[in-house]
């Protein structure tokens, strides 16, 4: 139970990760510091007399014990900072949460890599973070992203399609699903990897609570990859706190042009290391990359043809693709199912198409 009366206290008004702490390192287990009386609070000096008050007051509407009940049928676990499966990264750094909720096998200590970036993804950017995700796990390290749109996205499919081990960390309770879209992908991660966030069941996306999740997602790696940044971006923030940490910091050039590249190449203006293969990474941590595969190997000679004709940072219509390919509308059609179906091309927006960047373009 010592568990749950961790997460109970943290649910507290004015009960920061930090105060949490002291106070169980005070009484000696957070049972103790459950059961403290008002008097024996404030005698803490830890907490003002007004804290002390309100804490005994929303103390008893929590039942400790329906709580565990409740969380346990949504498959809900809980970590804390006391615990020994707590990651040892994650506990190293400045301000590591006091207590941790998750969904999925929680991650070991093994090379955990972090791919953040744009929401608003280009095709180039979503190509990048699903190529070089999916090149990661296949060498055997895993990868940690926000699960939001666009860049975290894409970095969590690279990894599942190559049957990694991803960790998606939360802004809000782990049985709120957020964004909506991403409610499967949220299964898919929870089977297997890891939803994880710090916040309490029921807790909602509010925007405050996202720059801190930040700093999970950093800490839970030993390096933390940008893939389209604006100047001013959350990834930007997930990369400051890995500098903090003394974790690396890696990034992918983009277009000169586009506003969501302009937080990525100041990142390499200021010494982060450009990544264009997933050897950038690896080599950084003495890793050999795995040999790479044709991804046309398996194609019929139209469906190359079709493939051939898309680029993986401009989609294409249907009507630019057969001046390109000359065969009739049916016949692309039919041929862009099936090299969707096959996961070599990926549909952005309507009737345009993209190739699909697998872990081949990367090494």
């Amino acid at each position: 139970m010592e568990r749950y009366y961790w997460a109970s206290l943290r649910m507290l008004p004015n009960i920061s990760n930090s105060r949490l702490k002291a106070l169980i390192g005070y009484f000696g287990s957070a049972a103790r510091v459950w059961s403290a009386n008002r008097q024996e609070l404030i005698s803490a000096g830890l907490m003002t007399a007004e804290e002390g008050n309100n804490i005994v007051s929303r103390r008893e509407k929590i039942d400790v014990f329906r709580l565990r009940e409740e969380w346990e049928k949504k498959r809900i676990g809980v970590l804390t900072l006391a615990d020994p499966e707590y990651p040892s990264l994650l506990a190293k750094t400045y301000n590591p949460p006091a207590v941790l909720y998750y969904r999925g096998k929680f991650p070991v200590d093994s090379l955990l890599i972090a791919v953040v970036g744009a929401r608003r993804a280009s095709s180039y950017g979503r190509n990048a973070a699903l190529g070089l995700a999916g090149a990661l796990t296949q060498a055997g390290a895993g990868i940690v992203s926000g699960a939001a749109r666009g860049i975290d996205t894409a970095a969590h499919e690279g990894a599942l399609e190559n049957k990694g081990y991803t960790v998606a960390v939360l802004g809000c309770g782990i049985d709120i699903v957020y964004p909506p879209e991403n409610a499967k992908l949220l299964e898919r991660i929870a089977e297997q990897g890891a939803v994880v966030s710090e916040y309490a069941p029921g807790t909602p996306p509010l925007a405050k609570f996202f720059p801190a999740r930040n700093r999970i997602i950093s800490g839970l790696a030993k390096g933390v990859l940008v893939v389209e940044a604006a100047e001013k971006s959350g990834s930007l923030i997930t990369a400051d706190f890995a500098l903090e940490e003394g974790r690396d910091v890696f990034a992918v050039p983009g277009s000169i042009f586009s506003s969501n590249s302009k937080g990525t190449n100041r990142l390499l203006k200021t010494g982060a290391k450009l990544v264009d293969t997933v050897e950038d990474i690896l080599e950084e941590y003495g890793i050999e990359k795995l040999a790479a595969r044709n991804a046309t190997q398996a194609l019929e000679p139209e469906e190359v043809k079709v493939l051939e004709a898309l680029a993986y940072d401009k989609p294409l219509g249907i009507e630019d693709i057969m001046q390109k390919v000359q065969l009739d509308a049916q016949r692309i059609t039919c041929l862009l199912l099936q090299l969707e179906l096959k996961g070599v091309i990926a549909r952005n927006g309507g009737q345009r198409f993209a190739r699909a960047a697998g872990r081949e373009l990367f090494e």
